[in-house]
């Protein structure tokens, strides 16, 4: 019995994982979200960018999210270092968790499991951590290579292509990097899921609620939004006089 209960664990942290990272994509495209929210300042700041001379400011802000993750990709090897040296000692570490009050004691197979679970999760944030440093790195080179503001020979609706491509390179990488940091969350879940089953199902909820409050629902967000101009017509006492004519 018990046996299948990790299985189910192991599983609703699959559909955890997987079911919110497509749900939050599909939502993203008609609902507001962080993610939509700084897709627009992102454009808005290599259209803004193209107006400079001194571009020293927008390439060191493209630094410093380079540098950011280069931090968690660093300590993602250092935990899977850390992941793959406690797979050799296995049999301590159960030892010291069946120690503690309320803890459930697996067999060693299922045990490793999670260690490999772990692992999983941090090699895929790794990959996402490096690959935001790498479009990162895009960005940089294509504020170098944008056209001047005074430069004449450009049209202004090469600019906008410019400064749309641009901003779309830096959005890709924000959510790569955005991936990575979620990566950490469910790892959460995964460490204390070692101490039970019914632990791990209800720790892996509370990852999708806290990620989705804060997605969708956060301060930063009406902030946001609120600083923000959008297309989206306010009503006003003509217009809701007309649409109750209609």
């Amino acid at each position: 019995m018990t046996h299948y209960l990790d299985i189910l664990a192991l599983l609703w942290f699959l559909v955890c994982w997987g079911g919110y990272t497509w749900y939050s994509k599909k939502r993203a495209r008609n609902h507001p979200c962080l993610s939509n929210s700084l897709d627009m300042y992102r454009e808005d700041w290599m259209r803004v960018m193209l107006k400079r001379e001194n571009r020293i400011a927008d390439t060191s802000a493209v630094g410093n999210l380079e540098r950011n993750g280069a931090f968690f990709a660093s300590s993602c090897l250092l935990i899977l270092a850390g992941l793959l040296t406690a797979l050799g000692y296995t049999s301590e570490a159960m030892e010291v968790f069946a120690t503690m009050p309320f803890s459930f004691a697996p067999t060693r197979e299922v045990w490793e499991l999670r260690l490999v679970v772990l692992l999983v999760v941090f090699v895929y944030a790794f990959f996402k951590f490096t690959w935001a440093m790498r479009m990162y790195n895009f960005v940089a080179v294509m504020i170098g290579s944008a056209p001047l503001a005074n430069d004449s020979k450009t049209s202004p609706a090469a600019r906008e292509t410019f400064a749309r491509n641009a901003g779309h390179i830096c959005n890709l990488a924000g959510d790569a990097f955005n991936l990575g940091l979620r990566s950490y969350y469910y790892a959460l879940a995964v460490i204390v899921g070692f101490i039970h089953p019914l632990v791990f199902i209800a720790a892996s909820t509370l990852v999708v609620i806290v990620l989705y409050r804060r997605e969708f629902h956060s301060d930063a967000l009406c902030a946001l939004r609120d600083g923000k101009v959008f297309c989206e017509a306010k009503s006003t006492p003509q217009n809701a006089t007309e649409k109750l004519k209609n």
